[in-house]
């Protein structure tokens, strides 16, 4: 995996963290327990932290970044899905930002939240504990409680910490056809 230094900060990757070897972190990075960084997606914590908590998921193509001041930190067991990108922003605890979400500076999305796929969270935002959110900019649509996408925000942090784990024990790389 690349795991770059930038200014004296290197990231920091606990030991059953799986970190997908083409996913790129860079500088101040913290990976925690169990927590997982997919195929492709950059963490580059050049100007802020980039904190991922024990359990959360980083899915494939995401950027997590931040401006000077503003760290970028996903919530124990919380999900970042396909393609989005997370900027100064902070996802609370088993929240789910659906694929191709981008969530802007300041942002906060709560715990047990989903943002729909391809929302716009606007800078400074602040949606709520336990609702869906969608559209662009983001309002709050309904309690997530009864939805379909209470089935997501409840089964995606668990799914992914499994398919983690095989990921850590088979993956192998394939010799090149010649």
């Amino acid at each position: 995996m690349p795991l770059f230094e930038f200014d004296g900060k290197a990231p920091r990757v606990h030991p059953t963290a799986f970190v997908a070897p083409t996913a790129t972190l860079v500088g101040d990075v913290t990976v925690e327990e169990d927590a997982s960084v997919w195929y492709g997606a950059v963490l580059r914590a050049d100007y802020s932290p980039v904190i991922i908590r024990a359990g959360a998921n980083v899915q494939d193509g995401s950027v997590l970044h931040g401006p000077p001041g503003m760290p970028c930190e996903i919530g124990h067991r919380a999900t970042v899905a396909h393609l989005c990108v997370v900027h100064g922003a902070t996802v609370g605890e088993e929240a789910l930002v659906a694929n191709g979400c981008t969530v802007l500076d300041g942002a906060r999305i709560g715990a047990r939240t989903m943002v729909a796929a391809h929302s716009l969270v606007a800078a400074n935002a602040d949606i709520p504990d336990e609702v869906l959110a969608a559209g662009s900019p983001a309002v709050v649509k309904r309690p997530i409680a009864g939805t379909p996408a209470e089935f997501w925000v409840q089964t995606n942090p668990s799914a992914y910490a499994d398919l983690a784990q095989r990921h850590r024990q088979v993956l192998r790389p394939v010799a090149e056809a010649g």
